[in-house]
């Protein structure tokens, strides 16, 4: 039985769906559909780039690729924390483009299925919001679900690519 490229893409998705890579900013836990990662480093020497939006760092050289990184702490307005040993980079791939995420920690990939996931509240004061796109139940705790197409939307995509 030979399958199509699309019948391949669609297993692997199937295969992926409902995985979340979790990590944390601060005290809060947020997850991203593993999907879209493609590796997770630690934290390395980023070179500024003029021009940018506070929250994108700067670039990195991985393996001879330029990825720009966006330190998803300042991205979410919360105060800059020095980088230590526990800080990595999440490399994401999204609208065709390696983006590095810097969070506090990573923790791990995690199984949520849609019955345990509930949409955010409808609170039109939390900025926050806008870039969650539900709240995962796991065990007594919670997980922020973030949506990466919202939180590196393609306009800010662009900004960082045209900038580069």
């Amino acid at each position: 039985m030979t399958q199509t490229v699309e019948e391949v893409q669609e297993t692997a998705e199937d295969t992926q769906k409902g995985k979340y890579l979790t990590f944390s900013i601060g005290k809060e836990q947020y997850g991203i559909e593993i999907r879209y990662v493609t590796e997770i480093i630690g934290i390395q020497t980023i070179t500024g780039v003029p021009e940018l939006p506070e929250y994108v760092r700067g670039i990195i050289n991985l393996r001879g690729k330029i990825i720009p990184v966006v330190d998803v702490r300042l991205r979410f307005r919360k105060e800059f924390m020095e980088y230590n040993d526990r800080t990595c980079i999440i490399v994401i791939d999204i609208f065709d483009v390696s983006i590095g995420l810097i969070v506090d920690t990573v923790a791990e990939v995690l199984n949520i299925d849609e019955g345990n996931v509930v949409p955010p509240p409808d609170v039109k004061t939390g900025f926050q919001n806008r870039y969650v796109k539900g709240i995962g139940k796991v065990g007594n705790d919670v997980k922020l679900l973030l949506d990466c197409e919202k939180l590196l939307g393609e306009g800010v995509v662009e900004n960082i690519s045209s900038n580069l």
